[in-house]
Order: structure tokens, then sequence, then C-alpha cells
């Protein structure tokens, strides 16, 4: 699974004129699924996403993570992330899950984290989203996890 995520002083997500997700501080995270991830790799990136550390400490040091801090987790399911771009002027998809393994592993993930963390908000499997986030550096990583 990949995440892509930016340390963000807010994030909402909003589905046609509804807010479906919004945090304050915190993690907006990207997720993308790729066809040969499984629960194990989703509960792998959920562990980075909740430890990586991206948050300044008293030092100015990105040395706290988000579960040190207890801020916000926002998850944006985003099938473009698992693209094949590696050639060409358009791209692949044949790296990416099929929709419904995507959607189960997205939802999967996003039960784990509402079990392991407090502020959990997400966006909308397969709708067409409007992502607002003031991003905090900025920072912004890219994360993979596969299954060991």
């Amino acid at each position: 699974m990949i995440a892509l995520i930016q340390r963000v002083n807010f994030a909402q997500v909003a589905v046609d004129d509804r807010i479906v997700g919004r945090i304050d501080r915190g993690i907006l995270a990207f997720i993308g699924v790729q066809a040969h991830d499984t629960a194990a790799s989703a509960a792998r990136l959920l562990e980075r996403l909740l430890g990586y550390r991206v948050f300044p400490d008293a030092e100015g040091r990105m040395n706290e993570s988000l579960a040190g801090i207890g801020g916000g987790l926002l998850l944006v399911p985003q099938f473009t992330l698992a693209a094949d771009t590696r050639k060409g002027a358009r791209a692949g998809f044949s790296t990416a899950a099929a929709p419904a393994a995507a959607e189960s592993l997205f939802t999967f993930l996003v039960t784990e984290a509402r079990a392991r963390h407090s502020q959990v908000a997400t966006g909308e499997f397969g709708a067409h989203m409007r992502v607002a986030l003031e991003n905090d550096g900025p920072v912004t990583f890219w994360l993979e996890a596969h299954a060991n």
C-alpha cells in the first residue's frame, strides 16, 4: 500500500456540497492500493502512519509522531497513486488493485485506524472529492508498506 502523507494544520474533504471528513493539526494521507496488497500491508502502513516522526519536538526536530501528539488522521482513497507512470505520457492502472479489493483494504485500514487512534476522518471511496488543506512546512512524504 502507498500513502502520500502531508503534515497539516487542517485538512478537509468534501463530496458535492458536504464536508465528509475534517481534521485539525495532523496528517492527511492519500491512500493508494496496489494489486498485490493484503491486510498485512494495510496493517503495516497504519503502523507507519501512526508512528512516523513528522512533527517537531521542543528543539524543532522532527521527532514526534501522530500518535505522540494525538493529532488527527484524514485518510483519503486515491486510485491514481497506484498508477504505473514509468513510461509514456499517460498513466497505466494495471498495477492498481481492482475496485472491490481496493475498497475492502481501504475499509480495513480505516477500521483498524479507528480502533487504534482517537481522531480519524475519511474521504469517500469512489467519489469525486475536493480536498482542502494547509500544509505545515511544507512536509510531505511517500510511504510504502508491503507484507513481510
